[in-house]
């Protein structure tokens, strides 16, 4: 079995993303929902143990930018983040989300 995590990061404001809603699928499993902490980080998504296989990410980062004053336009650009990733082997996997009202990226981090 792996692990997973996450950090967010607001790349607009320059600081960890606090209380960003996410999720977490298997297919249309859903394996996990919470928010991010202080720090960006979901520790509770650490603690599941999860298999190899495909999996899906949801970061509804409109939501987060709106409770932080952000004005976005209607409908915003980015609204829910989805990003799609697989897990291959036995380890540990870090999704990291770089996020602003109009931009995201990704990797796989350590």
């Amino acid at each position: 079995m792996s692990s997973l995590s996450t950090h967010v990061l607001d790349t607009a404001g320059g600081h960890p993303a606090q209380a960003v809603p996410l999720r977490l699928y298997a297919g249309d499993t859903l394996l996990y929902a919470g928010v991010t902490d202080a720090d960006g980080r979901c520790p509770a998504l650490r603690g599941l143990a999860v298999a190899p296989g495909r999996y899906r990410l949801v970061f509804a980062v409109a939501a987060y930018f709106r409770a932080q004053g952000t004005t976005l336009p209607e409908p915003p650009f980015l609204d829910e983040v989805t990003l799609d990733f697989g897990i291959a082997d036995d380890g540990h996997y870090h999704v990291p989300l770089l996020v602003s009202p109009f931009s995201y990226s990704t990797y796989r981090g350590s």
